[in-house]
């Protein structure tokens, strides 16, 4: 597995050399400038590219985070943001990032990581993809996408709402009395029916 790091902290990539996975080829670079010049020279080589966000340019960097993202669609992304900010993940994971961990992650926590963006899903842990989704659904006060929700049934449509609004799935089952592995039934339909990936995906989009 090639991966391309753009990490310009000295402590921090030693961090990251200790937990590589086995058998992988870690490539580093120091500028948003040199990893466009590596993936426009190849980009297929690479199956994943982190990057370390450091307080200094803290905001520009997550937008050439974005940009990557934007320009190699197929390249598994993952921020490392040195600092929190519900704001700058957001920005990065409704425009396709695949996730964001602490830059100190342990080496189990970074297999698991890869493990689940591997599988098609975001990395950044259920509670904060539900604070993200609630969050959004605060700011814009749910304005709901009508011709979004007229390709569902009127069980889907209600499901996709409830996302929209940050419920969990056991919430949802619950205001909807169904169990949840029906839910989890409607999910799949949904997603497969408005081509999106994942639940914070969805209610960005319900959201309009």
């Amino acid at each position: 597995m090639n991966i391309l790091c753009w990490n310009t902290d000295d402590a921090i990539w030693q961090h990251w050399a200790k937990v590589m996975p086995l058998q992988s080829n870690v490539i580093r670079v120091q500028s948003s400038e040199e990893v466009f010049e590596a993936l426009n020279r190849k980009a297929s080589e690479f199956e994943y590219c982190f990057v370390f966000l450091g307080d200094e340019n803290f905001s520009r960097m997550v937008e050439d985070v974005v940009a990557i993202k934007i320009q190699f669609s197929d390249l598994k992304l993952i921020a490392f943001p040195n600092r929190s900010s519900q704001d700058a993940a957001l920005r990065m994971l409704s425009n396709g990032v695949n996730g964001q961990c602490n830059p100190y992650i342990a080496q189990d926590q970074l297999a698991l990581v890869l493990s689940v963006v591997d599988s098609g899903e975001i990395w950044g842990g259920k509670v904060f993809i539900q604070q993200l989704i609630k969050q959004t659904a605060q700011r814009e006060h749910v304005l709901t996408n009508d011709t979004v929700l007229d390709e569902l049934s009127d069980r889907e449509r209600d499901v996709a709402l409830f996302i929209a609004k940050g419920l969990t799935n056991k919430q949802i089952a619950g205001e909807m009395d169904i169990v949840e592995r029906t839910v989890k039934a409607h999910l799949t339909a949904i997603f497969k029916k408005l081509n999106v990936k994942d639940r914070l995906a969805l209610a960005l989009l319900v959201q309009g």
